[in-house]
């Protein structure tokens, strides 16, 4: 998720690069400095919030609390570990290396007693401490959108998947090759099984995708129910040159401009609810059409039809 408390500590860090460049780190970490990413919400809390401080300080993503919780006992400390996926889209972890990388945890100002161990995405981290499940081993982790492409069985290069829930977000198989994008895609680690080399990929985030129909739905009232969208566009036969950039907060992939605001160009006195319904429905695949573009130059692996799989 975007904060966009952030905008600021984004500005401030870019301005502090050698490049002064959004992209100055992503031949090591895959990923441009945004709002989007954990470092740069880390930054911010140590700047902002007095108790984030020192020693008294453990950070992780969400699978890194979950895994604490379940192995800890009351008074106790739990497992502090993460995965390769989810460590890989902190901006603090090498590609290359799969650690976290010192050059990147001094320009954050982070210190690496508070991060968690990285392991793979398929070992034993643990055992359940309480409940019904005590003394079950934890023995997987995966970062949602990775989860999903393995869940999906794309295992070879160029296999892809996207899913369409509130953002849309596409990955695409790269194999042990770690590709760097040229255009506005994010390198990432689509997972690694034990003790075997670690397998990449390239995503495209879309950040607005149904969250549009919701919109429509409780901001403007056009529709009563989600299901309304595709009756209500189905009443024009085009757009009639309307079109909708849903960018609420900012544009992900291949833009990645967080002060980017959406907008519905084009009206005329023709235009009625069923051509702002169906513009809004064209937007997500417009964004999801730039990504599949964007992957496809990336990679020169093109991705046929039978590969984009929908969750």
């Amino acid at each position: 998720m975007v904060d966009n408390r952030t905008n600021e500590t984004v500005k401030t860090l870019i301005a502090n690069t050698p490049s002064k460049t959004a992209t100055h780190f992503q031949d090591k970490v895959g990923l441009p400095i945004s709002p989007y990413f954990s470092a740069v919400k880390l930054r911010w809390l140590l700047d902002n919030v007095p108790e984030v401080s020192g020693d008294n300080v453990l950070f992780g993503t969400v699978d890194t609390w979950l895994i604490w919780n379940l192995t800890r006992n009351s008074g106790e400390s739990g497992v502090h570990v993460t995965d390769v996926t989810n460590a890989s889209r902190t901006m603090l972890m090498n590609l290359h290396t799969l650690q976290w990388d010192n050059e990147m945890c001094a320009f954050f100002g982070v210190d690496k007693k508070m991060l968690p161990k990285i392991c793979s995405s398929s070992e034993v981290y643990g055992h359940v401490a309480n409940g019904k499940m005590a003394g079950k081993p934890i023995a997987g982790c995966l970062g949602d959108q990775q989860a999903a492409l393995f869940g999906q069985h794309c295992f070879e290069r160029g296999e892809a998947k996207c899913t369409y829930g509130t953002g849309c977000f596409m990955l695409s198989n790269t194999g042990t090759d770690i590709v760097l994008s040229k255009h506005g895609l994010l390198t990432t680690v689509a997972y690694k099984l034990g003790e075997e080399p670690a397998v990449y990929a390239l995503e495209g985030a879309v950040a607005i995708g149904g969250e549009v129909v919701r919109w429509l739905r409780d901001n403007l009232k056009m529709i009563s129910s989600s299901s309304d969208i595709e009756q209500l566009s189905d009443t024009v036969d085009s757009t009639h040159d309307l079109f909708f950039v849903p960018a609420f907060s900012g544009l992900y992939a291949p833009y990645w401009d967080a002060t980017a605001r959406g907008l519905i160009i084009g009206i005329t006195a023709y235009t009625n609810r069923g051509h702002i319904a169906r513009a809004a429905l064209e937007a997500v695949c417009f964004q999801v059409c730039e990504i599949l573009q964007s992957m496809d130059a990336d990679s020169g692996l093109p991705c046929s039809a039978s590969e984009q799989m929908v969750g």
